[in-house]
């Protein structure tokens, strides 16, 4: 007798680590993994940040802890994968959400700026990716899901912002998406991408109140006429995290509101 439906999405008993998970898209990621049942632990640099976001997901009745982290430090990146294994046992579910930008024209972009872009955007990726398979996933065939968060940047180039360390970077998560994938398939581990658009984040709500008219500029462009909010992006990853989508892996899900159809 197949599984019923509803359970596919059932994520009790579940231990997930997602990274950049004490403020926008993260966050609201751990809150409906967290949900769904599983277990969350969330990484990013600021202890600070993540000791209220762990209390806000815990008085929504989710056991949820935090380690402090810098991934695009390989020490402390591995420090996390090891810690969050010794804490909470082994990851079933891991999402890759750190990152940061640098906007700079291309002739003037310093390259120390681009290598720490790069080595949070795409290495620190590749190393806790590296890790928790290592560590979690591949022994015993346990299996595992891996949600790489990379960006409508990965298909376009943006409009009005120079360097392009952004695109570039979530382009290569693009495409090691795909190449995990085809690796560690034959282990049971899926590994997909979310490709968001414009959310608004807490980041993108104080841009807005500096620069509308750049918020304005993009949200014309998009056919649903408005901007994501983040907790419209939650669902995607648990969907893309749980027994549902189990035949699905190197897939690259867009969430834009139409935005890269034009």
């Amino acid at each position: 007798m197949s599984t019923p439906v509803q359970k596919l999405f059932d994520l009790s008993g579940k231990t997930a680590l997602i990274t950049g998970g004490s403020r926008g898209l993260g966050l609201q990621i751990a809150h409906a993994l967290g949900e769904a049942g599983a277990k969350v632990m969330l990484s990013s640099r600021k202890a600070e940040d993540l000791e209220q976001a762990a209390a806000e997901l815990q008085a929504a009745g989710i056991d949820a802890r935090w380690i402090a982290a810098d991934c695009a430090k390989e020490d402390q990146t591995r420090r996390l994968a090891d810690e969050t294994v010794e804490r909470m046992g082994p990851v079933d579910i891991l999402v890759n959400n750190a990152g940061a930008s640098w906007g700079a024209p291309a002739e003037e972009h310093p390259v120390e700026a681009w290598d720490k872009v790069m080595n949070l955007n795409v290495r620190g990726y590749f190393i806790l990716s590296q890790q928790i398979a290592r560590n979690s996933m591949i022994p015993g065939k346990r299996g595992g899901r891996i949600v790489n968060i990379a960006s409508i940047s990965a298909l376009i180039v943006n409009r009005g912002i120079g360097g392009r360390d952004y695109e570039t970077g979530k382009a290569a998560v693009l495409h090691f998406t795909r190449c995990a994938a085809a690796d560690w398939a034959p282990h049971g581990i899926t590994v997909n991408a979310i490709c968001p658009g414009l959310f608004m984040t807490d980041i993108n709500r104080q841009w807005n109140e500096k620069r509308p008219d750049v918020i304005e500029a993009f949200v014309k462009n998009v056919p649903m006429g408005r901007p994501g909010e983040p907790e419209e992006i939650g669902p995607l990853a648990v969907f893309l995290a749980s027994p549902a989508a189990s035949y699905i892996t190197g897939a690259a899900y867009v969430i834009d509101g139409g935005y890269t159809v034009w």
